[in-house]
């Protein structure tokens, strides 16, 4: 009697609470609210998890019962993910190789193809075999792309949303973003498909905004060889869209080699990182809030979030006493 006591007041306890978040929540959408401009301030402000918020309110504006604002108790995925020993073999012979997960996938899609195993499942499997960390033979055939001075190499990618994502919209959408190989600032735009002259306008918003409020030009760019971004065996560069704004401003372009995405792994790294942070199991009422969000977590993920790779710093701190090219 008394742990269904205690349940019933957990559960009473925990509705207010997020009535009283969710209307705080939708002032903060309206501009309204009289503290807080941004969402990730009013999560800040409640120690609220912006992802795990979002999560439950969007299932709770879906149907409308405040059930839905409730954990939702879920068993081990690990029973039904467990892959298959031959998978789990050959993901265990191309680590020793060197490959990381990325690398791993693109390698096994053309033989597997619909049996691959997703990244972080292969992350999963080389964890299990104690091979998460690269030993120093694993090591040699690796080469890794530095820069010292920001604005010397940009990588360049698209992504691809999950459809739905905008409620009562089964319509794709995209992301293309530019980060800095050296500061990892980023910049990021949503578009509406990856036609070339598409991505090459949002591209180029990109570097100028970059250039506007951070101060990076950038003297090289490195993209994948999809045909938005041209070819590299291609003679007629003129007359691509994204090709000619490179040489009308000036930037060189690289290119990935095929299977290897780890050259471009900073961009690789930018969505594994904003699918987690702002995507992942989110739905947004229209195009409009989606790019709003988007825009607020560009500055939070240039402004406040710390990055490992460049010490614990935000983006913007590195860049405060990081040399530019000239």
């Amino acid at each position: 009697m008394r742990d269904n006591t205690s349940n019933l007041t957990l559960t009473r306890n925990y509705l207010q609470k997020y009535r009283f978040l969710i209307r705080e929540y939708e002032l903060v959408k309206q501009n309204k609210h009289p503290q807080f401009r941004f969402v990730y301030e009013f999560c800040k402000a409640h120690d609220t998890d912006r992802r795990s918020f979002l999560k439950y309110y969007n299932r709770f504006k879906q149907s409308g019962q405040e059930e839905d604002l409730l954990p939702r108790k879920r068993g081990p995925r690990w029973k039904t993910r467990r892959p298959i020993p031959f998978i789990e073999n050959k993901v265990k012979e191309l680590r020793l190789l060197g490959n990381n997960r990325f690398e791993i996938v693109s390698i096994l899609q053309p033989t597997l193809k619909g049996h691959t195993p997703s990244a972080s499942g292969v992350y999963n499997i080389i964890k299990r075999q104690g091979l998460n960390r690269l030993k120093p033979a694993m090591k040699q055939s690796k080469r890794k792309i530095i820069k010292e001075k920001a604005g010397e190499l940009a990588h360049i990618d698209t992504h691809y949303l999950n459809k739905g994502i905008v409620s009562g919209d089964n319509k794709r959408y995209y992301l293309v973003c530019v980060v800095d190989d050296c500061s990892r600032i980023a910049w990021a735009e949503i578009i509406e498909d990856i036609k070339s002259l598409t991505v090459m306008f949002a591209v180029l918003r990109s570097l100028n905004m970059l250039a506007q409020h951070y101060q990076v030009k950038f003297a090289e760019v490195l993209t994948d060889n999809g045909p938005e971004f041209g070819s590299k065996e291609s003679r007629k560069k003129e007359g691509h869209p994204f090709e000619r704004m490179l040489i009308e401003m000036g930037i060189k372009h690289r290119y990935i080699k095929p299977y290897r995405p780890q050259t471009n792994g900073k961009a690789e790294r930018f969505w594994r990182t904003i699918e987690e942070d702002l995507f992942e199991e989110t739905n947004f009422d229209t195009l409009a809030e989606m790019k709003e969000e988007l825009l607020q977590y560009m500055y939070y993920y240039n402004h406040e979030r710390p990055h490992q790779g460049i010490n614990g710093l935000t983006p913007a701190k590195f860049l405060e006493n990081c040399p530019r090219i000239t």
